[in-house]
């Protein structure tokens, strides 16, 4: 009896550091790399991003910050062109999140913000070239929280919508994108409540 009054009282309290007046910290980090092999040699990619976000839990079930990400791309093939993009986003973000027991919630993020890309064609038979590029980006991404210890926790998103807007310099082209990936797309995060 006692144990379960403990672990009960261990839970209630990791439960309670998520509450209103707290700072949430989270952040993903994800890495990808690949080679394909063709008769005349081989294409690397590399991708790296690196996404933080800080808020305010102002209410029970609200809280509101600032969001962030970094990322680089690079494409090389056995002809020595090569293509190196880096993004950059900053932003804020409003989260509803519905407690459904001690362990787990669900909560939604609302982000938006400003976006910048720049991108950088390499190639030995004209030198190459560079483009910049401006834009916003509006997001809704659902996701489970498991609080695995005193407002420590996993996420675990399934994809969600977005809104991406990239208008390039000097006369170049303009992207709008639309992105619908809810069931099609799955991260981790971690998170932390001071």
């Amino acid at each position: 009896m006692k144990k379960i009054l403990v672990i009960a009282a261990l839970a209630i309290f990791s439960f309670a550091n998520a509450q209103k007046g707290s700072i949430l910290v989270m952040g993903s980090i994800s890495y990808n790399s690949q080679t394909t092999s063709y008769n005349a040699g081989d294409n690397k990619q590399h991708y790296f991003s690196f996404a933080p976000k800080v808020g305010y839990q102002f209410h029970e079930n609200w809280t509101a910050g600032i969001e962030g990400a970094v990322g680089t791309y690079e494409n090389k093939d056995e002809d020595l062109l090569l293509q190196k993009t880096n993004n950059f986003k900053v932003g804020g973000f409003v989260r509803y999140t519905k407690p459904l027991n001690q362990t787990f919630s669900f909560y939604t993020d609302l982000g938006l913000g400003f976006q910048n890309q720049k991108e950088r064609i390499i190639n030995p038979a004209d030198g190459g070239n560079d483009q910049k590029a401006d834009g916003v980006y509006v997001t809704a991404t659902p996701a489970i929280f498991i609080n695995v210890d005193k407002g420590f926790g996993i996420n675990f998103n399934i994809g969600g919508l977005g809104y991406n807007t990239l208008n390039y310099d000097n006369g170049g082209r303009d992207i709008k994108n639309f992105n619908f990936s809810l069931g099609q797309a799955f991260s981790v995060g971690v998170s932390k409540n001071f």
